[in-house]
């Protein structure tokens, strides 16, 4: 555990993550290019981009059954496989069929690398060290995010489709070959390297892991906290800066970097924050996701364009939630034995993917209505006009309100059953704010 093994596995576990979510989000800096290349209207386009995310919300809860049966190493290097196959059938379509075909490629490889790797540290760190390396993975991750939204962007609009994602794929093989090479499941002589679940332990680990009110918790926490900052930048950011606001491709992929810089600052900072306070991640939570609301409703009903400072906000508040949504993965670190973490991770990672594309096809879908009841041109400067888009971003308030509605239940329950298993009773937040403050003053 914390050794220099365990940190060199480490960093090419960090190097498979960021290439995944490069791939993932390879799509968002191409949105105005794919409906010119494949005569798309945004529903369709939208279609694209929401089927590679039901593949991998689908495939989350298989996948933590597979993962506490065999391992992460193999799903890491079966994940990075199916990438490479998947971003080159992209680069090579040229109908929407296809491209759906290789976007469902990367959404399956995608599904398997974060919570595989996810698993992988928990057998080589413990302690506090593993709530803050598990924070900086998802952390780094965004960094996939960097090199889509520049290197990326800049080699589609000057190499053109092809030779950008086949490009792309290439990074895929290079973290294959490392991953086959340096990673190994556990370090040498502990239980986890010499036991192997049978299907039905894994089975009933599954079913044990869904009816803890822990999990549940992790699963809207992650649920509420992702799904803004996964739309924006995996598809409407991108022509929303670009288009609506005016921004261009150039400036729009610039702005997009303020979200990778935001979550490479506040992702370690969450991790402290919950290390030292853990019985109160679920407030913080809370906390990400009003002020995203607060920021989201002061940018759709500003009169005109909205100013740049408000927009940096917007992006730099969306993005904490990058960070914010790992939380709901240490829930299910905490409230699941390690034999069961596979699973429980599963199910939590449906939550924030399982939003997205919920609102994701919304948001295409209003777009659509928009043109058509405008005549219906389906001409990107129309198609994306701010007026549309401020209509379709309130979709947003829907999906994230009702998951926030059950956030609540869980931590209720998740809470009464704390306090009948282990005595332990967690005031409300302004509660025990009132008690420090009346402690510090006595």
């Amino acid at each position: 555990m914390n050794s220099r093994r365990a940190w060199l596995i480490y960093g090419v576990a960090v190097f498979a993550y960021i290439v995944a979510f490069l791939q993932r989000s390879s799509l968002g800096v191409a949105a105005v290019e794919a409906t010119q290349r494949f005569d798309v209207a945004a529903t369709a386009l939208s279609t694209l981009a929401v089927v590679q995310l039901v593949v991998y919300a689908g495939l989350q809860i298989p996948i933590g059954v597979v993962l506490d049966r065999v391992g992460p190493k193999f799903l890491l290097a079966t994940g990075a496989a199916l990438m490479l196959v998947g971003q080159t059938t992209l680069a090579l379509s040229d109908t929407i069929g296809v491209a759906i075909i290789g976007r469902m490629l990367v959404g399956a490889g995608d599904a398997m690398t974060f919570i595989s790797g996810i698993r992988l540290l928990a057998s080589w760190f413990s302690g506090r060290r593993l709530t803050f390396v598990s924070q900086l993975f998802g952390s780094l991750g965004q960094l996939g995010q960097l090199a889509s939204a520049i290197p990326l962007a800049l080699l589609l609009h000057r190499w053109g489709w092809t030779p950008t994602y086949l490009s792309a794929a290439a990074l895929s093989a290079l973290a294959l070959v490392a991953l086959v090479a340096v990673v190994t499941n556990a370090p040498r002589g502990t239980p986890e390297a010499r036991e192997t679940q049978s299907w039905a332990e894994s089975i009933r680990h599954l079913r044990t892991a869904l009816a803890r009110p822990g999990t549940q918790l992790g699963f809207w926490s992650h649920f509420v906290s992702q799904s803004s900052l996964t739309m924006f930048a995996l598809l409407w950011g991108y022509p929303f800066l670009s288009v609506a606001l005016g921004y261009g491709p150039a400036g729009a992929a610039a702005l997009m970097t303020v979200t990778v810089a935001t979550v490479l600052l506040t992702g370690p900072l969450l991790g402290i924050l919950c290390a030292r306070y853990p019985l109160r991640r679920s407030n913080i939570v809370l906390g990400i996701v009003i002020a995203m609301a607060v920021v989201w409703t002061a940018v759709l009903a500003w009169p005109g364009h909205p100013p740049v400072w408000l927009i940096v906000m917007l992006l730099l508040v969306i993005a904490i939630g990058g960070p914010g949504s790992l939380i709901g993965f240490d829930f299910a670190r905490t409230f699941n034995p390690m034999r069961a973490f596979g699973s429980a991770s599963g199910i939590v990672n449906v939550g924030g993917f399982l939003a997205t594309f919920i609102m994701m096809f919304l948001i295409g879908v209003i777009l659509d209505l928009v043109d058509r009841a405008h005549g219906g041109s389906g001409v990107p400067a129309e198609l994306y006009s701010l007026p549309a888009f401020r209509l379709a971003f309130l979709a947003q308030y829907v999906v994230v309100g009702t998951g926030v509605v059950f956030l609540l239940v869980a931590r209720r329950r998740t809470r009464r059953r704390l306090h009948e298993e282990e005595g332990i009773e967690v005031a409300p937040l302004w509660i025990a704010i009132a008690r420090r403050w009346r402690h510090k003053r006595a």
